[in-house]
Parts: structure tokens; C-alpha cells; sequence
């Protein structure tokens, strides 16, 4: 039905920048429904549990605290693409980051399958 696939995590120096990716396909990701799906990215780091980071919602997106500031999400519903643009990275930010798409009621509900995220000198 639909899949979304992550890309761009790797290894950074702290201080440092990474921008993660999220492409959606599938038969539910038409050019036009995928503008109406709420796109967030989370984050779980190894004993944590997964936490939310950023939602794109139509309206303005929302961060969590601890990445205000310092992270930015954006989409290209052209290329039914959704990012997270990570500056001034921190160890703590260190974590699996997820990709997920919730379609406008609900109805469906996309997880990727996560891009690892290492921020360490």
C-alpha cells in the first residue's frame, strides 16, 4: 500500500550537519494525498524509548524541545519527500531517526525503516 524509505544518516563530529530524507511510494502516496499526511520524524537512542522530534502538518511544524533552534523539517510533496536539515549536532542526538506518515484520519499509518544517526568525535 505505501512505504517510506530513509536515507542520509551516517557519522558526524559534533558541532557538525546532517540532512536525513524520507521518500514516500506506494499507491496511497499519490503527488496529491501524500500534501495531506502529517510527516514526522522520531528518534530512539539505545535504551530510550522513541520519542517525537518534528511534524510537518500543513500549518507551521513543531519541534521538540531539546532540537528547537537546531533542527528544521521540510517537505517537497512534488517529490512526496519529507527532510530534517540537523545543525549544531550533539552527542545526545545520536539515535535511530524514523520517518512516519499519518494519512488525514488516521486511516494510514507509515513507519520507515529507520537511518542511524552517530554524533561522537
Amino acid at each position: 500500500q505505501g512505504q517510506l524509505v530513509e536515507s542520509g544518516g551516517g557519522l558526524v563530529q559534533p558541532g557538525g550537519s546532517l540532512r536525513l530524507s524520507c521518500t514516500a511510494s506506494g499507491p496511497t502516496f499519490s503527488t496529491y494525498t501524500f500534501s495531506t499526511y502529517v510527516m514526522s520524524w522520531y528518534r530512539q537512542a539505545p535504551g530510550k524509548e522513541r520519542e517525537l522530534v518534528a511534524t510537518s502538518a500543513g500549518g507551521s511544524p513543531s519541534y521538540a524541545d531539546s532540537v528547537k533552534g537546531r533542527f528544521t523539517i521540510s517537505r517537497d510533496n512534488a517529490k512526496k519527500t519529507v527532510y530534517l536539515q540537523m545543525n549544531s549536532l550533539k552527542p545526545e542526538d545520536t539515535a535511530v531517526y524514523y520517518c512516519r506518515a499519518i494519512s488525514r484520519g488516521g486511516y494510514y499509518d507509515y513507519w520507515g525503516q529507520g537511518t542511524q544517526v552517530t554524533v561522537s568525535s
